[in-house]
Parts: C-alpha cells; structure tokens; sequence
C-alpha cells in the first residue's frame, strides 16, 4: 500500500486539533493550577494556542495553517501505525491499531462509569462540533483567516460568557453550567460532571 493512499485513508481517522481555547473544556490554562481560571490566565493560554497554531509565523490563522497542522498529523499517523517502521502499514498493524484504540476506549467507558459517552464521536458530538463555527465567529472581518486580535476577542469573550458572577474568574460549577448550555443548544443529552469538578 503505497503512502498517498495510507495518508488519505488516515485522514479520515483524525481527530481535529482543538482550535480555540474554551474554558469549558475543563480549566486549560490553569496556570497556577487551582481549578479556577482567571481572564489573565485565558488570555496568555489564547496567546499560546495562537502561537503553536501560527505554523509558519505570518500572525494569522488561516488555510496554510490548518493544511500544515492536518499534514503534521498525518505524519505523526502514520508513524504511530508503522509498528515496525518499514515505510508502510500493513493489515496486522491497522488491525493492532483498531484493537488499541477499542481497548482505550473500553477503559475510558470504565473509568468514567458505563455508557456515559456511547454514542458520541469526539468531545462535541459530530466531527468537526462547534469548534468550527467558533473559528467562523472569529472572522470578524470575513477574510478567511484570524488574527491575533481576533483571537484574543474570541477567547474572552467565550471567558466572558462562562463567567456568570463576572467576578473575573470562571470556577468549574461556571465550566459545568457552560457546558451543560452548550449541551442544550445542540439538543445533547446533559451528562455527569467530571470526576474532580
């Protein structure tokens, strides 16, 4: 099986890279690691991501970000599932590959209590979820690409909605109640609270 064909079957397989970072992901950015995250702390976390995401550092986001990022990843694919490193995969290794991630899967089910994510493909219910339209609403000026400016106003203005008390500070009862609102806007069954929150 030659590489082209491997790296466009895998493409498929991906997982998107999260794009922006919302605090009802759990307290990412965290950096003083209390569990609650501050605007200060989201707005040098959103300076991070913006940063990792710049893949060829011209100070925004667009196209030739998002291609270098999927080949990235592909590669890194790739050379997960290339066990014995001979330059392709063979049926045993995309085979011992499906078993892994089923048997991950499994444990996770296991760990966070039966079922409570069946049925769901990734974090946000569809592939893709709203991380997409959040891009979109970060175009503020439609040129198909972000800014860092434009960045930046996104994510706090996500840190904004989640603070509810508007105490500069959005805690894990406000991350949960984000959640559980984006829940109900997609029609997603609410689900438990994380262990820890």
């Amino acid at each position: 099986m030659n590489k082209k064909i491997i790296f466009s079957t895998l493409g498929a397989a991906l997982v998107a890279v999260p794009v922006l970072a919302a605090p009802g992901g759990g307290a990412k950015g965290d950096a003083d690691g209390n569990g609650v995250l501050t605007r200060a702390e989201a707005q040098a976390h959103a300076t991070q991501m913006f940063a990792k995401m710049d893949a060829n550092k011209d100070g925004k986001l667009d196209a030739a970000d998002r291609a270098a990022r999927h080949a990235k990843m592909q590669a890194k694919m790739f050379e997960r599932l290339d066990a014995n490193k001979d330059g392709s995969i063979s049926k045993a290794e995309w085979d011992q590959h499906g078993a892994d991630r089923a048997a991950k899967r499994a444990d996770k089910r296991a760990d966070a209590g039966e079922g409570k994510r069946d049925g769901m493909r990734g974090h946000h219910g569809k592939r893709g979820g709203h991380r997409g339209m959040m891009m979109g609403k970060a175009d503020t000026d439609g040129d198909k690409a972000i800014s860092q400016a434009e960045f930046q106003t996104a994510a706090l203005a996500r840190f904004d909605a989640a603070d509810a008390n508007k105490d500069g500070q959005v805690t894990a009862e406000e991350r949960q109640a984000q959640r559980g609102a984006w829940r109900a806007k997609r029609g997603a069954p609410p689900a438990a609270a994380p262990a820890g929150e």
